[in-house]
């Protein structure tokens, strides 16, 4: 699972609605010839990233190359279940990356068209946002 080694502040806020807006960074591809773009907004925690990264691996069988765009680096608290209110904030468990729409989330290259296209679209159901598969023109 991908999580940062270390962080400057252990548990963050929320944020408010600011990941809704389009993407200004991260929006073309940089690497590869083939790309994932997200079309909505979400949070995508490290499991979905990593059953991304096996679902597009397998199908390529080990040809090519893959770039992953996002890495999870904001911490997400959660309080025990069956615990009262007050006590402060829960210990962090789990970190998320907040996407927004026109992000690069995967990237390929080194693979025919076909294949590349499949392997991001069947990594695209894996993840909680909409996405689309772009090229490189």
């Amino acid at each position: 699972m991908l999580m940062p080694k270390k962080v400057k502040h252990r548990k963050w806020h929320k944020g408010r609605g600011r990941y809704r807006m389009t993407e200004t960074r991260g929006t073309t591809l940089a690497f590869g010839t083939f790309g994932l773009k997200a079309e909505s907004a979400a949070w995508v925690n490290s499991k979905q990233i990593e059953a991304a990264r096996r679902t597009v691996t397998n199908y390529m069988k080990r040809e090519g190359k893959l770039w992953i765009r996002i890495f999870p680096d904001k911490p997400i608290t959660m309080r025990p279940p069956e615990i009262t209110m007050g006590g402060g904030k829960g210990a962090v468990d789990h970190y998320v990356f907040p996407v927004r729409p026109g992000r690069i989330l995967l990237e390929l290259d080194g693979l025919p068209p076909a294949i590349a296209r499949e392997a991001l679209r069947l990594a695209g159901y894996k993840l909680p946002v909409r996405t689309r598969i772009v090229t490189k023109n």
